[in-house]
């Protein structure tokens, strides 16, 4: 948790808010990944790449 705290920190300090959509696409990405791992719902993820 103290990891996306320091994450969102930089991003406020810095004014890097372009990067937060990359973030957000990589981690909705490998959610995909974690949830495709021996589920039923593997066959309709793969589906969609």
């Amino acid at each position: 948790m103290s990891f996306i705290l320091e994450l969102i920190r930089f991003l406020n300090k810095r004014k890097k808010f372009w990067l937060l959509p990359i973030i957000l696409i990589l981690a909705i990405f490998g959610g995909l990944l974690i949830l495709a791992q021996g589920s039923v719902v593997a066959p309709f993820i793969y589906t969609i790449f």
